[in-house]
């Protein structure tokens, strides 16, 4: 029995799991594997939500049981100087940043959409009468 299993051929796997490179942005987006896949569906953490852009790196899960519902897991991380325990939200020119002793925030301000100049000029102008 054990010469006739050597000659058996068994199937190539594919990865559960690849890099891509986004070609269409957006929820669902298209990804290349190899070829162009599209309409993945996108995953994040609870609460949190996000779009692939053209040209980000992403993990692709191969869910099912034969990879045929890939979907988009995440981006790979680049280029950011983030020491241990720190935590970065960035999207386009805003960004958040839970450093290790302070709270930066970047880009335009808004407070239930009144720019934060307007909403302590407001404050102020109640407090004075």
């Amino acid at each position: 029995m054990w010469t006739s299993e050597r000659r058996r051929e068994f199937p190539v796997r594919e990865a559960p799991a690849e890099l891509g490179t986004v070609t269409l942005g957006g929820d669902p987006a298209g990804v290349v594997l190899g070829g162009e896949r599209r309409w993945l569906p996108v995953y994040g953490p609870g609460g949190y939500s996000w779009r692939p852009t053209a040209g980000d790196k992403v993990l692709v899960l191969k869910a099912g049981a034969e990879g045929e519902a890939p979907c988009i897991l995440g981006k790979v991380q680049q280029g950011e100087e983030l020491k241990a325990g720190e935590v970065k939200l960035s999207g386009g020119a805003s960004s958040i940043l839970l450093g290790q002793e302070t709270l930066e925030l970047e880009g335009d301000i808004r407070i239930n959409g009144t720019t934060l100049e307007a909403y302590i000029a407001q404050v102020l102008a109640e407090l004075l009468g």
